[in-house]
């Protein structure tokens, strides 16, 4: 049975296609810029998207790896980016780490036990979460210096400092976690521990993998809130070796110096991480966002 469109049909598609095509130039153009600026030979912002002269040179100096100019002077690199890498892959996979084992239980004890204060408990961590970061800086730097008399690896200018910080702002995740948790019928626990199983069996071995999902998708979330954190991480990390990507490439631009080339190529450097993570955990996204949005 053939069917009846109206006039007007070809037009909307045309219009949708036109807005579709008009949000990915918006939302790539900045990313392409980026690329041409790390493509750039010296360390200019303003240009052409499509460079003039196409120049290695930044992604040289990003990778560790000196050149010559056209003078014939050897140009050593002026930063260690890899050692900002690895160091901000290492923070952010321990702190997601970290986050989900907390978070998880946490979620799990507001799921399913019933104890005093459990909605007060709940509605105190997401306020708490309300307040950004940034408004407690001051306290942080004072709680760190003090903790880093009694141990030092978790004081100032410590990578486990900048764990234990990232791991208190898991309030949000606990809430995420908890409403899954809430769609899953309670009766197969129980029915796993009348066959015997305890409370952390029936957790481990029937509740988790039902979860899988939701948890690959909060540890996505707080590897890439680690991994690009910014303020908190300049005021606890001051050694040039001890710092993430997302603080040292600031040096990049001091003042009456801009290197913005090395800074591109080093902002391109910092989202291969996060690039890597989510293809691998791209076919957990869909489901994993949402489940726990419908109670049946």
């Amino acid at each position: 049975m053939s069917m009846v469109l109206d006039k007007s049909h070809g037009t909307k598609v045309l219009l949708a296609h036109a807005g579709l095509i008009a949000f990915l130039v918006l939302t790539l153009f900045p990313f392409l810029m980026i690329v041409s600026i790390s493509l750039r030979a010296g360390n200019f912002a303003a240009g052409s998207l499509i460079p003039e002269h196409f120049s290695l040179e930044h992604w040289k100096l990003a990778l560790g790896m000196g050149y010559m100019d056209d003078s014939g002077r050897w140009i050593d690199p002026p930063f260690p980016v890899l050692r900002w890498l690895w160091n901000s892959i290492k923070v952010a996979g321990i702190t997601a780490a970290v986050v989900l084992l907390l978070s998880t239980t946490c979620a799990y004890a507001f799921a399913r036990l019933r104890f005093k204060g459990r909605q007060l408990g709940l509605n105190a961590l997401f306020l708490m979460q309300m307040f950004p970061a940034v408004l407690s800086l001051i306290a942080i730097y004072a709680i760190f210096d003090q903790i880093g008399s009694y141990v030092p690896w978790l004081g100032i200018d410590s990578h486990g400092s900048l764990v234990l910080a990232y791991a208190g702002g898991i309030a949000m995740h606990i809430w995420t976690i908890k409403g899954y948790f809430d769609t899953v019928p309670v009766e197969i626990e129980e029915a796993a521990r009348v066959d015997g199983a305890t409370h952390f069996q029936a957790f481990r071995y029937v509740l988790l993998p039902m979860a899988a999902p939701i948890l690959v998708v909060v540890f996505l979330l707080a590897f890439i809130g680690a991994i690009i954190e910014y303020p908190v991480a300049s005021v606890l990390l001051h050694q040039e070796q001890n710092l993430t990507l997302a603080v040292g490439s600031k040096l990049y631009l001091y003042t009456q110096n801009y290197l913005w080339g090395d800074f591109a190529a080093a902002a391109i450097l910092s989202g291969l991480p996060i690039t890597v993570v989510f293809l691998f955990a791209q076919r957990f996204m869909l489901s994993g966002l949402t489940s726990g949005g419908v109670k049946g």
